[in-house]
C-alpha cells in the first residue's frame, strides 16, 4: 500500500510537471507566431517597397522603348499644328503621336516630338532633316532618353573682359571723421589702367 501511494504522489507530481511544460510549450508557441507574424509584416513592406522599385524600373524601360520610337523635330514653326506634322512625317511610317510642347501660357515652344508605332521610321525620319515646313527648315535628330536625377553642368562662360577681382562699390567715410577733401566732397578714383601695347 505505501508503495501505491508514492506511485500516485509521483503521478502527480508528473501531472503537474507536465501540465506546467505545457503552459510553458503554449507561451513558446504564442511568441514563436507572433514573431512569425511581425517577420512577415516586415517582408511584406520590403516586398512593396521592391514592387514599387520593379514598377519604376518597368516603366523606365517603357520610356526607353518609346523613344526609341521617336524623333525630336527643332525649329517648328509656331503656328504649325499636330495634324500638320503628322503629315509631313506620314512618308516615313504610322505616326503614333505628335506632342508640340508649349511653355506655361500655351505658347509653342518652337519643337515638336513624334512618336511612331516601328522602330525603322525613326531611320526614314532622320532623312527629313533639312526639310521644309511652313518655310522653315526642320532639324530632326533622334530622341534621346532623359536619365532621372541627371542634370547637365554647363560652366559659366568666363567674361575676358573683366578682371580677376571683384569690384567693390565705393563706401563713403562717415561725416564725423576728418576728410582731406572737405564736407561733401567725395573722393574721384580712377578706374584701373588696363594694359595697352600702344602708348
Amino acid at each position: 500500500m505505501e508503495g501505491d501511494v508514492e506511485m500516485a504522489t509521483a503521478e502527480g507530481g508528473t501531472t503537474v510537471e507536465l501540465d506546467d511544460m505545457k503552459k510553458r510549450l503554449k507561451e513558446m508557441d504564442n511568441e514563436a507566431s507572433s514573431a512569425l507574424r511581425e517577420m512577415q509584416a516586415k517582408v511584406e513592406q520590403e516586398m512593396g517597397g521592391a514592387q514599387d522599385l520593379t514598377a519604376a524600373a518597368a516603366s523606365q524601360t517603357n520610356k526607353e522603348e518609346v523613344d526609341r520610337r521617336s524623333v525630336f523635330v527643332g525649329n517648328v514653326d509656331y503656328a504649325c499644328t499636330p495634324e500638320e506634322v503628322q503629315q509631313h512625317f506620314q512618308s516615313c511610317g504610322t505616326v503614333n503621336r505628335v506632342t508640340i510642347r508649349t511653355n506655361k501660357y500655351g505658347q509653342p515652344k518652337g519643337y515638336a516630338y513624334v512618336e511612331f508605332l516601328e522602330t525603322e521610321a525613326v531611320e526614314q525620319a532622320l532623312l527629313l532633316n533639312e526639310s521644309e515646313l511652313h518655310g522653315r527648315q526642320l532639324k530632326i535628330s533622334a530622341k534621346r532618353t532623359n536619365v532621372p536625377g541627371m542634370k547637365q553642368f554647363r560652366p559659366r562662360p568666363s567674361n575676358p573682359y573683366m578682371g580677376f577681382r571683384s569690384r567693390t562699390p565705393f563706401m563713403a567715410a562717415a561725416p564725423f571723421i576728418f576728410s582731406p577733401y572737405g564736407y561733401g566732397k567725395v573722393p574721384r578714383f580712377r578706374a584701373p589702367m588696363r594694359y595697352s601695347p600702344y602708348f
